[in-house]
């Protein structure tokens, strides 16, 4: 897990920082840039931001404050090479977790910018279920770090779809939010809608991993948009939590039999593996 003093070192746009002590910017813009400066301060005057952990003010919208951010548990190395666990000590280059070497996943690699505790698991919340979409910028953004390892030339990004039916009731996909602004700050290719669900399934929510693994067996399907191009392609599967695996597990298992050479995994926030049982993919 990352020194919470070295992890200041990348803070996002979206984290608020200490105010400026220097001049006034507005003294030394031309009209049109001060006057929308001046409107929205006004704006933010009356509508203020707030911190979507504790309810803090910010300076931005969609941002968390300073303090909410440093009790992040950011994902640093020692980490495991398959999984993307943290390791409680270094065990060389490319070491593999007690449980990578006991149950091997059928993606080839897996990494998350956080642990799925505290603010995170706040601010999975808000976004995936309160609607509070503009969190996907503030999501991506932490992303970066764990994409640049997975990510190479020819990679395609391919979000974990929703069933149409959960889409409609839910009005946006927040894997394929996270994938669109990785990709495009990254700027790498994105298939949005690279996979697809073939029947809908149940709730992950208090299923344990075998459970899990049945509920989501043969729900996912390569699009025939995507399937002329699958063979021999890197796959970066984006979602924005992962638990026991066993949905990327399926679409990794699926991308592969239609000819996919790697698929990576890379998502927000990872459930520390002794607390799984806790929580929902």
């Amino acid at each position: 897990m990352g020194d919470k003093l070295s992890s200041l070192e990348w803070l996002p746009d979206t984290v608020d920082r200490a105010p400026l002590t220097s001049a006034p910017l507005t003294a030394r813009l031309a009209f049109p840039r001060r006057f929308k400066q001046g409107l929205q301060l006004l704006l933010n005057a009356v509508f203020p931001h707030s911190c979507p952990v504790c309810d803090e003010l910010v300076q931005s919208d969609g941002g968390v404050c300073l303090s909410c951010w440093q009790t992040l548990e950011l994902i640093s190395a020692p980490y495991c090479e398959r999984l993307g666990i943290p390791l409680h000590y270094e065990l060389g280059p490319n070491a593999w977790s007690a449980a990578a070497l006991v149950n091997p996943p059928d993606y080839d690699r897996a990494r998350a910018s956080v642990l799925y505790n505290g603010p995170a698991k706040e601010l999975v919340k808000r976004f995936k279920f309160y609607g509070e979409i503009r969190l996907s910028k503030l999501l991506a953004v932490c992303m970066l770090n764990a994409a640049t390892e997975l990510l190479q030339s020819d990679s395609i990004l391919i979000p974990v779809p929703l069933h149409t039916a959960r889409l409609r009731e839910r009005t946006y996909n927040q894997s394929a939010l996270l994938a669109r602004e990785v990709g495009t700050r990254l700027d790498c290719q994105f298939i949005l809608n690279g996979l697809f669900r073939t029947r809908r399934t149940n709730q992950q929510v208090g299923l344990k991993r075998d459970a899990r693994t049945a509920n989501v067996r043969g729900a996912f399907a390569v699009s025939d948009d995507f399937l002329p191009n699958v063979s021999g392609a890197n796959v970066v599967l984006v979602d924005d939590v992962l638990t026991t695996g066993a949905t990327v597990e399926e679409c990794a298992r699926v991308l592969k039999a239609a000819g996919a050479a790697r698929v990576d995994v890379l998502v927000f926030a990872l459930v520390d593996p002794d607390k799984v049982s806790e929580y929902s993919d």
